[in-house]
């Protein structure tokens, strides 16, 4: 790991010299291309410069211990164990840091939200869902655009939504929210004041580049109708709802959100885009062994992740048993500590399989 390490760091070293040599300033997409990968090897060069200070630290600690002056001695005494102990914190970040990227984490996503088992209930939930999320994105300052939704019946809710979420790291953060969420509360409809169980779906999706998925325009059936408002009344009079058919995956994406049909068009196409390329990253993810799956985390959509349970104000996050009791703060954007704790769960599991 440490002669890695070593190269790590004088590459860094050698794009420091080349970011700053006016042949390459003048070329300004060389010059990114070599920002960004200095950007990258940052934390993991800055991770090994504290380790190799420590290091030394520890080095002269010890020789202090074989001195004669017993003041030293003693300092020296108290400092070691907090420095062994930053050392050991320092390695395994190290490690992390050289785990292989996820190559869709700095990208865009979008976010689809379905109503499951639970009604009218599942419908209410999934609009809190999507405003959960939508503050949590606006709060990092990421652009938040509806693609499109179907209203669940009268009640406000939704029996799907679909948004684009785009900033820096959008996937690397909200990557592991794909799955079943859960949410037990008396509905609003209730009289009896019983406790309901509903579910709603949430897929995270990377946004796909054009190059990386190819889309033959003779597979696809593209359909115009007017759109939609809430309660079923159109809100224009001209076909500017696109439906898009994928033929040979049956894949079929709607967008009724612009009132323009070159804008729908243009939506419906990324949403098909990233729906393609999870299909294709599922099928690359499935030719890997069952055990590395396991390790990894599979993030399918499926398997029940979370439980909001209203009448304890508690959240509980299954794939790493953390239970928070501020539901509230919760659905009003405040992930952020399920999504450190999903991101130091996984980190562990892959760290264990490259070391297995």
């Amino acid at each position: 790991m440490f002669s890695k390490l070593k190269d790590v760091e004088s590459r860094y070293q050698e794009l420091e010299k080349l970011l700053s040599d006016p042949a390459v300033v003048s070329r300004q997409s060389l010059y990114q291309k070599y920002a960004k990968e200095h950007a990258d090897l940052r934390d993991l060069v800055d991770a090994y410069r504290k380790y190799e200070k420590v290091a030394q630290g520890i080095e002269e600690g010890q020789q202090l211990l074989r001195g004669d002056d017993e003041e030293l001695k003693e300092i020296a005494r108290e400092e070691l164990p907090e420095l062994r102990q930053q050392l050991t914190q320092l390695e395994e970040r190290m490690k992390i840091l050289l785990l292989p990227k996820d190559p869709n984490d700095e990208r865009n996503v979008f976010l689809e939200i379905r109503a499951g088992t639970g009604g009218d209930e599942a419908g209410l939930f999934a609009g809190d869902l999507f405003r959960m999320y939508a503050r949590y994105a606006e709060e990092r300052r990421w652009k938040v655009e509806v693609i499109s939704s179907t209203p669940s019946g009268g009640v406000g809710g939704f029996k799907e939504i679909i948004a684009s979420l785009a900033g820096q790291g959008a996937y690397s953060q909200l990557k592991y929210e794909s799955g079943v969420h859960r949410v037990q509360r008396v509905p609003v409809t209730e009289a009896q004041g019983r406790i309901h169980t509903s579910a709603v779906t949430v897929a995270i999706l990377p946004e796909a580049d054009e190059v990386e998925v190819t889309i033959d325009p003779n597979d696809l059936r593209i359909d115009v109708f007017h759109s939609s408002g809430h309660g079923g009344q159109s809100v224009n009079t001209t076909d500017s709802a696109v439906r898009i058919t994928h033929l040979p995956t049956g894949l079929v994406v709607s967008c009724q959100d612009e009132k323009s049909q070159l804008k729908n068009k243009a939506k419906g196409m990324k949403v098909l885009r990233a729906r393609l390329l999870a299909i294709m990253v599922k099928k690359q993810n499935d030719e890997i062994s069952e055990a590395r799956k396991s390790q990894v985390g599979s993030g399918d959509r499926s398997e029940r992740i979370r439980t909001y349970n209203f009448p304890q104000g508690r959240v509980t996050d299954h794939r790493v048993g953390l239970t928070l009791y501020s539901l509230e703060n919760i659905l009003g954007g405040g992930i952020q500590e399920f999504v450190d704790a999903l991101t130091a769960h996984f980190q562990a599991e892959a760290l264990k399989q490259s070391t297995g």
